[in-house]
């Protein structure tokens, strides 16, 4: 009989996601009158922008003529979304960032987990507790992360960096050899920042030990502190140790519609077994163009218009849409006298769950006695524990009918 890849056995339990799904489809099944709010799941609920859709529409009709029909595209994406993201999210912030260094794709998700595969199976792997969980479960696949151990409910290969109320949600270096660095900021879950300065001691540890920095940055469009970088490589010798991903998912209603870009400079290199450099960039692409046909055109076209006046001027308005709705539900939980955490440079709040309720505990609360969904701390990882966060990208609507419904529980 054929055997499986035994890695994937050591995955525990269902993905977050689909764990909080089921017990919401279980939930439904036996209260079939509730009116159920989600500020789990990290999904939208505003429309396309204009500028978007009108670009799309474009596209679609010249894909209906054969003159103007295209099939394949170039997998690292057509040049004119390239230019459009080196001048406006790049250059505009005074970094010199090559069309020939960004590769376009159908999501962060996808380019978060597929990354670690040009890295060496040996790689020791750092990763932010409580951390998205992609970075580890991929990780976990390949084979990197050692057994599963039941009494720390962390994996034994995995360097796990705690990030809690009493360091602010900022982790401390690492005390071990590792090679490659995942950090996600503005930060999944927790919603924190690190200033350029913070960020300038990671980069400095990544050039001093030889490791690559995994840089996260797919909510940066909701910063607004002047002093939170918005890319890695605004830190001097960044593009020698840091590999970015950027997500339109979040800010330009693109979670169904699924564009994404990763830049990988030149300057970046990783050693080979015989110790000989070797530009990861060229790595990357190899594996791009093998595994990886390319986000269509119509989808790239409205991408690109995002970057047009109009686009810029609609997704600012998205943007604070969801912020607004991020200070909703910050100034209501802390009305209770909550600690509350995030919510200002990134839609998530983060909060600690009252009365010493573990986050399970505090999701069957919050879903039996107000029918909110949330997500529960400890999925992101054991420092996650007593902890909850809920996202501002719901309705408007919603979003306050859920803060009254939990100003109304007793916590």
């Amino acid at each position: 009989m054929t055997r499986i890849n035994q890695n994937f056995l050591e995955l525990q339990g269902s993905y977050l996601f689909s764990e909080i799904a089921k017990r919401r489809t279980k939930f439904i099944q036996e209260n079939p009158n509730a009116e159920i709010i989600s500020l789990g799941i990290g999904d939208v609920t505003r429309g396309l922008p204009e500028a978007v859709t009108k670009a799309m529409h474009a596209a679609v009709d010249e894909l209906a003529q054969p003159g103007t029909f295209r099939g394949y595209g170039p997998e690292q994406g057509y040049d004119f979304l390239l230019q459009a993201i080196v001048e406006h999210d790049y250059k505009a912030r005074g970094i010199d960032i090559a069309t020939n260094e960004v590769f376009v794709s159908d999501g962060s998700k996808c380019d978060v987990g597929n990354i670690q595969e040009i890295f060496s199976q040996d790689a020791v792997i750092a990763v932010q507790d409580p951390v998205y969980p992609v970075y580890v479960d991929t990780n976990v696949m390949a084979g990197r992360s050692g057994r599963f151990n039941s009494e720390t409910h962390q994996y034994d290969n995995i360097v796990y960096l705690r990030c809690d109320a009493g360091n602010d949600f900022k982790p401390a270096l690492p005390d071990r050899k590792v090679d490659l660095i995942y950090l996600c900021y503005p930060n999944n879950p927790t919603g924190m920042t690190l200033t350029k300065a913070e960020l300038k001691v990671w980069v400095d540890y990544a050039k001093e030990n030889g490791c690559i920095i995994l840089f996260d940055s797919a909510y940066e469009a909701f910063i607004t502190e002047a002093d939170v970088p918005h890319s890695i490589y605004e830190i001097e010798g960044a593009q020698e140790v840091a590999i970015e991903f950027r997500s339109f998912s979040k800010t330009a209603g693109f979670t169904g519609v699924r564009c994404a870009y990763t830049v990988v400079p030149r300057a970046l290199k990783a050693k080979d077994a015989n110790g000989n450099e070797v530009a990861v960039a060229d790595l990357w692409n190899r594996r791009h163009t093998t595994k990886f046909n390319g986000v269509s055109y119509v989808t790239q076209r409205g991408a690109a218009a995002i970057y047009s006046p109009e686009g810029k001027q609609q997704i600012a308005g998205l943007v604070d849409y969801y912020m607004t709705n991020a200070g909703i539900i910050r100034d209501g939980l802390k009305s209770l006298g909550l600690q509350v955490y995030g919510g200002v440079n990134a839609p998530y709040i983060w909060l600690k769950t009252p009365n010493g309720l573990d986050s399970w505990a505090f999701f069957d609360k919050l879903l039996g006695e107000a029918n909110i969904v949330g997500t529960p701390g400890v999925g992101f990882g054991q420092a996650g524990q007593g902890y909850f966060r809920l996202t501002a990208f719901g309705s408007r609507e919603n979003t306050e009918k859920a803060v009254e419904r939990i100003t109304k529980l007793s916590l």
